[in-house]
């Protein structure tokens, strides 16, 4: 009883938001960050056997996680960079250059493509989403397609690379926990998840076809295009995320002066702008981090771990209880590499009680972990496309194909013991 009522301030906040918002049919009639606010509270107010003074403590603890504080600093940047570009221009002419490059009919399986290429290259679903939500948003405006449907294209390409790059976070722990080369994590991993990318690029070229070419096409100026192919140039050569963001606003402000896009000072009011923008954004985040850590203070996390490992039976059992475990824990922290690292060392005693292919295991933290993330609406990945486009992150969600299709094939990979090698 313990563990539930540790779990219960996700249920009241998923209850408020999402059901709520389902049941009316509007996704806007109850604001993400008053459905956290409340949540929050009651996380507070159930938590017992300390003052409240500690627990506002311990709530502020979580909000102020060192990984919670990076994403906010990604938040800042993301906005300052992505309004000052836009208002210097920039974000037009890159979507004229695409629109010229991309025939219409693979306009929706080349951003997906770019977002497979760019979050394999930097290992980072969040530098994707920062790099191509804008550009993303002028096409939607320009071809007519529905905003969170091309937003959703954006999201799921960053997720392939999130999950099999060999620099990303949640690559470096699943082997790490289980003891496996990335390279050996790499060609499980791959059997699973390219297949994923295969059909729903397919699924993209074939609704590719009913795109209308655009009414109007300006001409590319190419000094503008000039910030987002710093962005991704220096993101694709693994450079960090904060540099990346910070030369963009250098060379959006240098080139917008010089063009007369702007002054000095019509930079700056752009980028405060931009992060003032993205004030939603961090209050839901802070308050997140926080409830997230009164629900592990209180032993949720804990409850699940014992909850699903008390009758693993089998090697199938195990590979599901794998992914049982790290899901259940990427819904309660928001981050799947902390969610990795949770549940990692119980992984890999399963593995070794039932002879699991460690390889295998890691591939299944990786796989289901970044699937889970991908379609949270609480998630940093959902929460900074949405920001950036203006929509709420449930709008997204079910555009999300490839997310859902690799979890999907994860889940036939543990019932059908594929690749059989390794299972």
């Amino acid at each position: 009883m313990k563990g539930a009522l540790a779990l219960s301030p996700l249920f009241v906040f998923l209850c408020l938001y999402l059901v709520t918002s389902i049941v009316v049919n509007d996704f806007y009639k109850v604001p993400i960050t008053v459905a956290f606010l409340v949540s929050s509270c009651y996380a507070i107010f159930i938590t017992k056997g300390i003052t409240l003074d500690q627990r506002i403590y311990q709530f502020s603890m979580g909000a102020s996680n060192k990984n919670i504080l990076l994403m906010i600093w990604i938040f800042i940047l993301a906005g300052a960079f992505a309004r000052a570009a836009k208002e210097m221009g920039s974000i037009d002419a890159t979507v004229n250059l695409t629109l010229h490059i991309l025939p219409d009919n693979l306009l929706l399986a080349g951003i997906f493509l770019a977002a497979c290429f760019i979050s394999l290259s930097i290992g980072t679903s969040v530098g994707t989403i920062v790099a191509l939500t804008p550009v993303a948003v002028g096409l939607a405006e320009k071809t007519g397609i529905a905003l969170p449907f091309m937003v959703a294209v954006v999201v799921g390409g960053s997720l392939f690379g999130d999950n099999l790059s060999f620099i990303s976070d949640t690559t470096i722990a699943a082997t790490k926990t289980q003891g496996c080369d990335m390279k050996d994590k790499f060609r499980v991993n791959s059997q699973i998840v390219v297949p994923a990318a295969i059909i729903v690029l397919i699924i993209y070229i074939w609704q590719g076809m009913d795109i209308k070419e655009a009414t109007h096409i300006s001409d590319i100026e190419w000094v503008k295009v000039m910030p987002y192919l710093v962005v991704l140039g220096t993101a694709i050569a693994g450079i960090n995320v904060f540099i990346v963001l910070t030369l963009g606003i250098v060379v959006t402000a240098i080139i917008g002066v010089c063009t007369g896009s702007f002054d000095l000072f019509g930079c700056f009011a752009a980028m405060g702008d931009g992060i003032i923008g993205m004030g939603e954004l961090i209050i839901i985040t802070l308050l997140a981090g926080g409830m997230l850590e009164l629900i592990r203070y209180n032993g949720g996390i804990q409850y699940i771990i014992n909850l699903l490992t008390r009758k693993v039976n089998g090697k199938r059992g195990g590979e599901l209880s794998v992914a049982a475990l790290v899901s259940i824990a990427n819904v309660c922290t928001a981050n799947n590499t902390i969610a990795i690292l949770t549940t990692g060392p119980i992984a890999k005693d399963i593995a070794t009680r039932f002879k699991l292919d460690p390889r295998k295991t890691a591939s299944i933290l990786d796989t289901f972990s970044c699937f889970i993330q991908g379609i949270i609406p609480y998630g940093a990945q959902l929460l900074m496309a949405a920001g950036l486009a203006g929509i709420s992150p449930i709008s997204i969600v079910g555009n999300l194909y490839y997310p859902f299709t690799m979890g999907t094939l994860a889940l036939l990979a543990i019932l059908f013991r594929y690749p059989r090698k390794y299972s």
